[in-house]
């Protein structure tokens, strides 16, 4: 058994109040400071943060934010940008099969139709954008739309290989869940936001 004294010694994980303060404090720097300068290569720069620093880097400072927190919305919309920004094609077809169906009106989300996987790169990098220079509920609410329809393409092509491959499709639709939970939370974020309650 360690003594009380050597077992404080020892090394830990972050305290999680100081954890939560670091997120907080870094996404607000962040976001209140390119909003300030209004310099389109500060905006390019932070759009572009995870392929420059790593998505461990960003995980390791917001990853753990509540949906309903600056950090946790960011944290999301860089998960999404990550994501289209490795799989472009599948996320195009996605888009592409959700877009008539979702119930989302398709200038929210801005993708050109049919969307190519040059459109939907443009369009998670311009939602990224509007956060540090445009309307930063607007941007939101773009993510929440894009993830909508592609959440109702998921589900689609979940349908699609149900038959043939019951695991696949199992992994799609939880994926359309995880998707719409997402949706959610920014869609929340934004109404945050516009009282300003974001912190």
């Amino acid at each position: 058994m360690l003594d009380p004294r050597a077992a404080d010694e020892l090394p830990g994980d972050t305290d999680p109040a100081l954890r939560a303060e670091i997120a907080h404090t870094t996404a607000g720097a962040i976001v209140h400071q390119a909003r300030a300068l209004e310099d389109p290569e500060v905006v390019e720069r932070l759009v572009r943060l995870v392929e420059q620093e790593g998505l461990d880097v960003v995980a390791a400072l917001w990853a753990d934010s509540p949906p309903g927190t600056l950090p946790g919305a960011l944290w999301r919309l860089y998960v999404l940008r990550e994501w289209v920004r490795r799989d472009p094609v599948t996320l195009a077809e996605r888009y592409r099969s959700g877009a008539g169906v979702a119930q989302v009106p398709g200038v929210v989300a801005g993708v050109a139709m049919p969307p190519g996987p040059d459109d939907v790169r443009e369009v998670a990098d311009a939602v990224l954008s509007g956060v540090f220079a445009g309307d930063l509920a607007v941007a939101l609410e773009r993510g929440a739309a894009f993830c909508r329809v592609l959440a109702t393409g998921a589900a689609f092509d979940a349908d699609d290989v149900d038959e043939h491959d019951p695991g696949g499709a199992l992994r799609l639709t939880r994926g359309a869940a995880s998707l719409v939970r997402t949706a959610e939370e920014l869609e929340s974020a934004a109404d945050l936001w516009r009282r300003n309650r974001l912190d």
